[in-house]
């Protein structure tokens, strides 16, 4: 049974998601950069609507408790089909496997829903969960990349993984 639901974002979600983000700084550091304040909330928001981008909160079904985000973004299309992974979770709600379920809630979504083909994400070498959580989910390694993305203001290696739909299919099989 499922215990999380995947919903998008709403203006008035932002004090309890920016208290969560408060309580997980010391789980966060140096691995994520999240809203902690309304105005980083309302630039969250502003993400969430553009068009090359699905944010979507992760909810608790027991009592729709916010447990953290996940998120597509660059959604490419054409010849491309692809879109970048982002996720994070709440403090409180960390080692529950309800990560696990909403990553698996969305590649559902992307491979079903809107189509994609191939989602990549990138996670600094250090962060064993979360490399651990793509490679249960079917990620494959694909490379390293030096100083690849600025998190919490300094630019940090990352290695990139990856799943196409096909081999979503496969493991679903």
């Amino acid at each position: 049974m499922r215990r999380v639901v995947l919903r998008p974002p709403q203006p008035d979600d932002g004090a309890e998601l920016i208290s969560l983000n408060r309580r997980s700084v010391r789980l966060h550091r140096r691995f994520a950069s999240t809203p902690k304040t309304s105005e980083e909330f309302t630039e969250y928001l502003e993400r969430a609507n553009q068009s090359d981008t699905e944010c979507f909160l992760i909810c608790r079904k027991l009592d729709g408790a916010i447990v953290g985000t996940i998120n597509l973004s660059q959604i490419f299309r054409g010849g491309f089909q692809n879109a970048y992974l982002g996720y994070y979770i709440g403090e409180p709600f960390a080692n529950q496997g309800f990560m696990s379920e909403a990553v698996r809630l969305m590649l559902r979504h992307a491979f079903k829903t809107i189509k994609l083909h191939r989602l990549e994400a990138n996670i600094q070498p250090e962060n064993i969960p979360s490399i651990t959580l793509v490679r249960n989910a079917g990620f494959i390694r694909e490379g390293y990349s030096r100083y690849y993305l600025k998190i919490c203001g300094r630019w940090r290696d990352h290695e990139r993984w990856a799943i196409t739909v096909e081999a979503w299919k496969n493991r679903r099989a």
